[in-house]
């Protein structure tokens, strides 16, 4: 079978290494290892952008239909991804700073970085300049779960906490603790 590229159900292009048997298992060869390593961690993360999901377990290796099956599985190839081999892409991206474990002390999961902490703090300071929420506090649950959708609909509260961590270095924001929990104003910046 030929190397093509393919687009999924969801309408996400996959990279014709994905047609590759060998892209699903874990290679001895050190450059091949690293090529393959930085395909997959491309594949996830832009996946993961395009789907708007930002959590990765290992057992999702093993789930058929899950929200992850597109990329892990190729069943044109009868082939998938094994979990082992998915833990140890986890970790490669955790020690790049492209992902965090999520509970931290376990290495099962992870918080997916597809746009850094950094980038998540400029995008919720933007949206809460446009939509006025200047000098308003808001509660975490207000920004990750809005009543119209928002680019921040969805966002996991830890990756919400380092974003408001960041603002609050500069100035741009300061958490307050609210009757339902943390809360968070928003200056101009």
């Amino acid at each position: 079978m030929a190397l093509s590229t393919h687009t999924t159900p969801s309408g996400f292009l996959l990279p014709s290494i994905h047609s590759a048997p060998p892209f699903f298992t874990e290679q001895p060869n050190q450059s091949t290892h690293a090529h393959l390593t930085e395909e997959w961690t491309r594949l996830i993360l832009t996946y993961a952008r395009h789907k708007r999901l930002f959590v990765l377990r290992v057992e999702d290796a093993e789930v058929p239909g899950g929200e992850w099956d597109e990329i892990l599985r190729n069943e044109r190839i009868n082939r998938r991804i094994l979990p082992p081999y998915l833990s140890s892409l986890m970790a490669i991206m955790v020690a790049k700073n492209l992902a965090v474990y999520e509970p931290s002390k376990q290495t099962r999961a992870v918080l997916l970085y597809w746009r850094l902490p950094e980038e998540w703090a400029d995008v919720l300071h933007s949206w809460a300049t446009a939509t006025g929420q200047l000098n308003t506090i808001l509660t975490f649950y207000e920004i990750s779960d809005p009543p119209i959708q928002s680019p921040l609909s969805g966002i996991p509260i830890p990756l919400l906490r380092r974003a408001i961590t960041i603002l609050s270095r500069s100035n741009r924001a300061q958490i307050i603790g609210v009757a339902d929990g943390e809360g968070v104003r928003f200056f101009v910046g």
